[in-house]
């Protein structure tokens, strides 16, 4: 059949979107239901942006418009934000016959190869009933290149352009270069983590960071009104729209912590307000977790970065809750956390000028290396559980989601 013909929309050379698997591939006898949560994901994304047809063959993603009022660039953008694809390119399509690739190579390629100095060509033939050898597809469609293009010329080790040939078992692809995916694993894989959203830059870092190994993730974010702001509160949703990008889909809660500081400040030694407040917070991520099947809370801490973030002040923390706490930028510097945060989006959003709960309250002198008896002291001068029930009862869910 002719491929060409019959995806014909107008002058324009029918194209696809091929997307390269990453670690799903070493999955074994799991494999398939890694690949089936990828091609659900990619199918629910690609609703925004017309009706394709997305499969899995010869370890590709093969992503299909199914009219010309589809938007490719929309697609292939979304395509590159799932997490579990490291790459992602548009190929044009043509029949398995040099004619045709060679055909297809002159009206493709140049557009894509203005500007650069280098190329080489990389064949791949997966089909090896068809009569030529990569090495000699390679040198027949390089031939051709080197006539389309002033001044390009081959380098066959680090070149400024790849163009790939792949003769599958269907039809020829023709490409130039990739773009890398999220890397990671398939969304939903690995379980549904509780991530302590605040309006930093770590956290949101952190909650994708842990998107990425394929855990679904939802947020609580705690507000401190009237300390804290409308805006800071917008602030956060904003975060959570934008990680939307790499999760999809997240339901936002957010719990009242202003009567609880309020009385930390006229209770207690001012060294522990932090700590206090981070105990409190722990004890109601828990509480959240259970009720919405996570199975593990998420924090954006950095080890040493501030004085509630020592190993002794991280060990009193811990000891409150039951169940495991991942720390994926633990051992990332400042630096390192801003450069993920600009990968994922969010960066320029967590810099805004606006409070959250944490600054409130701030003491003078943080204790930095506390003993878990002398948190607990301070605790006994409140009535936590009355002041958690109230606290919880606050509790209110947004979602957010990129999903038509």
């Amino acid at each position: 059949m002719d491929f060409t013909s019959e995806l014909n929309f107008g002058a324009k050379l029918p194209e696809v979107i091929l997307c390269k698997f990453g670690e799903v591939v070493l999955k074994g006898a799991n494999r398939q239901s890694f690949e089936a949560l990828l091609i659900k994901e990619l199918r629910r994304r690609a609703s925004r942006y017309g009706v394709f047809k997305i499969y899995v063959k010869q370890s590709t993603v093969f992503i299909e418009p199914e009219s010309a009022e589809c938007d490719m660039e929309g697609m292939y953008s979304a395509a590159r934000h799932v997490f579990g694809i490291v790459g992602v390119n548009r190929a044009a399509v043509c029949d398995k016959t040099m004619e045709s690739i060679i055909k297809t190579v002159k009206e493709y390629l140049p557009s894509r190869l203005l500007g650069k100095r280098t190329f080489k060509v990389d064949a791949k033939r997966a089909d090896k009933r068809f009569p030529l050898t990569s090495p000699e597809i390679s040198r027949e469609v390089g031939g051709v290149i080197l006539g389309l293009v002033r001044g390009l010329r081959v380098d066959v080790h680090s070149p400024d352009v790849t163009v790939t040939v792949e003769v599958r078992d269907e039809h020829a692809y023709v490409r130039s270069g990739q773009e890398s995916g999220a890397g990671g694993l398939p969304p939903r894989s690995s379980g549904r983590g509780l991530l302590l959203l605040s309006g930093g830059i770590d956290s949101p870092v952190a909650g994708c960071m842990m998107a990425k190994r394929g855990m679904e993730i939802e947020a609580l974010h705690f507000e401190s009104f009237p300390y804290t702001s409308e805006r800071a509160l917008e602030k956060v949703m904003t975060l959570a729209e934008e990680m939307c990008e790499f999760t999809g889909k997240m339901y936002v809660h957010t719990i009242s912590l202003t009567h609880i500081q309020e009385e930390i400040r006229d209770r207690c030694d001012e060294d522990y307000f932090t700590l206090l407040l981070r105990v409190f917070m722990m004890r109601l991520a828990e509480r959240c977790a259970g009720e919405y099947k996570c199975s593990a809370l998420i924090t954006g801490e950095s080890l040493g970065q501030v004085a509630s973030q020592t190993l002794a002040a991280i060990s009193v923390t811990d000891s409150v809750v039951d169940m495991p706490v991942f720390r994926p930028c633990i051992g990332l510097d400042k630096n390192e956390i801003v450069i993920e945060a600009r990968r994922y989006g969010t960066f320029d959003t967590a810099i805004l000028p606006y409070e959250d709960c944490c600054t409130v309250f701030t003491p003078r002198h943080p204790k930095t290396q506390p003993k878990r008896e002398g948190v607990m002291a301070e605790l006994a001068k409140l009535d936590v559980e009355a002041l958690l029930d109230e606290a919880y009862a606050t509790l209110k869910t947004e979602i957010k989601s990129i999903y038509n």
